[in-house]
């Protein structure tokens, strides 16, 4: 099959394009025709050396997110069948080969049918970023009807499905961006409120959506300084989660709110082999939730091949993707 691999650690320009063997079915494994991927933060970052820790084997073989259609399954497999499009976030991390390739052996309890009404590539910007936001505001904090949840970073990957799903849940949502495009995009995905945070800081937003009392719920996916600002508009014993808490922020405004912490890691599944079954069940219900209409990808204007990766990990580093960079694998047309 050919692979998209690094074997060195470096910027965008160090894949390269190789002939690899096809993987063998396992027991428990589908094996996977790939026919799309996304890109994620986390790729870029163990393509670069920041995460080297948790990167495959040299050759590399980066992504976790695919969508595609299952050409094998493995003994003791009988939820899915061959000829089934599936989709899944399933590798690219250590110990497990990534969806830069014509073929991927996932583990079944990853995989879940793809939504009907979705394409491949629609289906490929899902995985990684809806898990997260399931575990934050579905599985963490709990959201329920009439809650106020505030979601930051509201059109990157994880943030788009975020206003999404807190909605979904029938939450009041409120989401912040740093110009006017984004802030229609928002409104557009479903939050009723959006605030450009450079025009307005925490005090005033808290006071003129909440007067004065917080929001229910802080969706980080900035983290770093921006920590600091969610327990500023946090209410008193509410719910701030983040999935970006590497930082040694003040708990004490936390510790005065009685407000809880949760952290996200969505891949602890995959590098350490616990609770895998629990992605595929999240990935099933929201293919429910999107043949019904109430999710739906934010995807990047721009279109890219397996052949163009390098290319598609400098637009997502650059800042200026909207939504979830998505490749298709020409190969599986």
């Amino acid at each position: 099959m050919r692979a998209q691999v690094i074997e060195r650690f470096g910027g965008p320009d160090v894949f390269r394009s190789v002939d690899l063997p096809d993987p063998e079915v396992i027991p428990g494994h589908v094996l996977i025709r790939v026919a799309a991927t996304s890109v994620n933060p986390v790729d870029t970052k163990i393509r670069s050396g920041v995460l080297a820790a948790i990167a495959p084997d040299m050759p590399a073989v980066l992504h976790g997110d695919v969508a595609g259609t299952i050409v094998t399954v493995g003994a003791g497999v009988d939820r899915f069948a061959p000829g089934e499009d599936v989709y899944a976030c399933a590798g690219g991390v250590k110990g497990l080969g990534g969806a830069l390739a014509g073929l991927m052996l996932a583990d079944a309890d990853l995989v879940a049918r793809k939504p009907a009404t979705l394409s491949m590539r629609e289906a490929a910007s899902l995985p990684l970023v809806t898990i997260t936001a399931w575990n934050g505001l579905v599985d963490r904090a709990r959201v329920r009807p009439g809650q106020t949840v505030l979601i930051h970073a509201s059109t990157g990957g994880v943030g788009q499905i975020g206003i999404q799903l807190a909605k979904w849940a029938g939450a009041t949502v409120f989401a912040t961006g740093s110009s006017e495009e984004k802030l229609r995009i928002a409104r557009d995905l479903g939050a009723g409120v959006a605030i450009n945070y450079r025009e307005q800081d925490v005090a005033a937003y808290v006071a003129e959506h909440t007067g004065g009392r917080g929001f229910d719920v802080v969706f980080d996916t900035v983290g770093g300084d921006n920590l600091a600002r969610s327990f500023e508009a946090i209410a008193l014993n509410g719910t701030v989660v983040c999935t970006a808490a590497r930082t040694t922020a003040d708990l004490s405004p936390l510790h005065a709110k009685g407000a809880t912490l949760h952290v996200i890691f969505m891949l602890i599944p995959m590098l350490h082999r616990i609770g895998r079954a629990r992605h595929g069940e999240i990935l099933t219900e929201v293919a429910r939730i999107a043949d019904d209409g109430a999710v739906r990808p934010l995807i990047d204007p721009r279109t890219f091949t397996f052949d163009q990766v390098g290319a598609a990990h400098a637009h997502l580093e650059s800042g200026q993707a909207i939504g979830k960079v998505v490749l298709t694998n020409d190969a599986a047309a």
